[in-house]
């Protein structure tokens, strides 16, 4: 006769199974690990006319990033974008350029996050990073977690909003890479975390902590998110709504009015309508009202990068400037500090709970 184990059972007396030899032919097998794959944009290899080039053609080719019919969006990507668009772009990714390692400020902030949360975690994972455009590639990287024997992998974009042109196609990436392979290992995805009391907490002390380094009290202070078009709210993407949430519960946290503390979006191109208010007329909007005083943060991202550092700390500083503000700041973003690393420590160990 059957006998049913209960559970409690099986947990007071697990079963033993012995080891298998593999035959004297079988190939070397890796398996039972678990890794982590930290996935970020991306960044150009070098400043130059060709590196940008590449890193711009395989930005703006993607379906997910551009939405344009290709029978328009390529003659003007190939016969005038990518003639004129990395010239500039070059010399403004000059302006940031860690020259000491030779790349961008992006993926020195990501490989810091990648080796302080290995330290973190220690033995029980495998930590890797990689980028959806340019280099590490994302299916060279989760083939290095395999060849380490991990039959397991959570993979993490870096955002905290879930965007389609953001989250979903670093994940389009990994499952590309995925649909090569026989053994495919089982994957995990880290959901968005916008609201997250963990990032709330940690985007309000690091702001605080900013602000106390400051000689000035700001009179507005902006959370500034890289802009979609508007279309893309239209359709259903869920990132207006959840850039909305962060500010207002970062707001929250801070203990600010919403005339203090507002939401903007940063970083259009193109005639296309996208999500408002924009970052930069708004900016040009409080110097020309008689605000003398304001500090920016961006908490969409979670490394300091082009956008943050060239484009809010210098391109909007001298907005403000030049229409009669007087005392402008820009917040540094998590990046690998402390409270970067409580953040995304605490979205990996959430998620892998069961595996670890």
């Amino acid at each position: 006769m059957n006998e049913r184990v209960e559970p409690e059972t099986l947990l007071r007396n697990p079963v033993r199974v012995a080891p298998t030899a593999l035959p004297p032919d079988h190939p070397a097998v890796k398996t039972g690990r678990v890794g982590v794959l930290l996935m970020n944009l991306g960044t150009p290899e070098g400043t130059s006319y060709w590196p940008m080039r590449r890193y711009l053609k395989e930005f703006l080719s993607d379906r997910r990033v551009i939405e344009v019919p290709r029978l328009i969006w390529w003659p003007l990507l190939n016969l005038i974008i990518l003639t004129k668009r990395p010239g500039p772009k070059g010399r403004d990714y000059a302006s940031i350029w860690n020259n000491e390692r030779d790349e961008g400020p992006l993926k020195t902030i990501t490989r810091g996050q990648c080796e302080k949360l290995q330290a973190a975690m220690g033995d029980s994972v495998v930590v890797d990073w990689a980028m959806r455009y340019g280099k590490p590639e994302v299916s060279l990287r989760i083939q290095a977690l395999l060849d380490q024997g991990c039959d397991r992998i959570l993979l993490v974009p870096l955002y905290p909003q879930y965007a389609a042109a953001t989250s979903a196609t670093a994940c389009d990436q990994a499952f590309k890479a995925l649909m090569q392979m026989r053994w495919q290992p089982t994957v995990r995805v880290s959901p968005p975390y916008h609201d997250d009391p963990v990032y709330i907490q940690a985007m309000a002390d690091s702001i605080r902590e900013g602000l106390a380094k400051l000689d000035f009290e700001p009179e507005v202070i902006l959370t500034s998110f890289h802009g979609v078009p508007k279309s893309y709210l239209l359709k259903g993407d869920p990132y207006h709504c959840q850039c909305l949430k962060t500010g207002r519960l970062i707001r929250e946290a801070m203990g600010y009015t919403p005339e203090q503390m507002r939401v903007t979006f940063q970083s259009r191109f193109g005639n296309e309508e996208w999500l408002k208010p924009y970052t930069d007329e708004t900016v040009q909007a409080l110097a020309k009202s008689g605000v003398k005083r304001m500090a920016i943060v961006a908490p969409g991202f979670t490394a300091d990068c082009l956008e943050t550092l060239e484009e809010l700390d210098g391109e909007n500083r001298h907005y403000f400037e030049e229409n009669g503000g007087e005392k402008y700041a820009f917040i540094p973003c998590l990046n690998d500090s402390d409270l970067g690393m409580r953040v995304i420590e605490h979205v990996v160990r959430r998620e892998l709970q069961g595996w670890i």
